[in-house]
């Protein structure tokens, strides 16, 4: 499973893999199974995670302990709460399990000390953050500015497979419409 990690940093360095042995070395693999919670608000998040199998879900309770999904993240792709992993504040969302997943997480000291000693490191980590911004913005600047049917739309065009791939109850939430409001609009199409 690490060579799907290595694949995944070699893709985005190049031919530029000189420490590759070392930065992979520092990751820790980790079985998780469906509906494992990995991060709970108010604890400090200590990892970040690449998944190379399975999906994870991002999300915060509002006051009324309802759910509201921020990010529904599949493989290939890193997650955290980046904000408490940096500060080592108490975390203000969850992260669970959505599928059975493996995972390679790294810690917070083997983080820093592969930012500090390992150059090619700190390139993919400014392409995390890049993407994780980039993907935050453009997701909430579109939803502000379409309808319930709009946005349902935009799932199916831009992750499609997320429709088969989840329940509908989490997707309703990721795209910030009732569930109940998103079976009707779904049955439309």
């Amino acid at each position: 499973m690490i060579e799907v990690l290595g694949n995944h940093i070699t893709t985005r360095l190049g031919n530029d893999l000189e420490n590759l042995d070392k930065v992979l070395s520092t990751f820790k693999h980790i079985t998780a199974k469906r509906n494992e919670q990995l991060l709970n608000q108010g604890d400090i998040c200590n990892y970040v995670y690449f998944i190379a199998k399975g999906c994870l879900q991002v999300y915060v309770y509002d006051k009324d302990f309802n759910e509201t999904t921020r990010d529904i993240v599949i493989e290939d792709n890193w997650c955290s709460e980046l904000l408490s992993f940096g500060s080592g504040n108490p975390a203000t969302e969850n992260i669970r399990t959505v599928e059975p997943c493996e995972l390679f997480a790294i810690d917070r000291q083997s983080f820093q000390t592969m930012m500090e000693t390992v150059p090619q490191f700190d390139k993919v980590y400014k392409q995390i953050l890049e993407a994780s911004y980039a993907n935050s913005v453009y997701r909430i600047n579109t939803f502000v500015s379409l309808s319930s049917l709009e946005r349902i739309k935009w799932l199916m065009e831009y992750r499609p497979m997320l429709m088969t791939r989840v329940s509908s109850k989490l997707i309703a939430s990721y795209l910030g419409i009732n569930k109940d409001v998103f079976s009707r609009l779904k049955a439309q199409l």
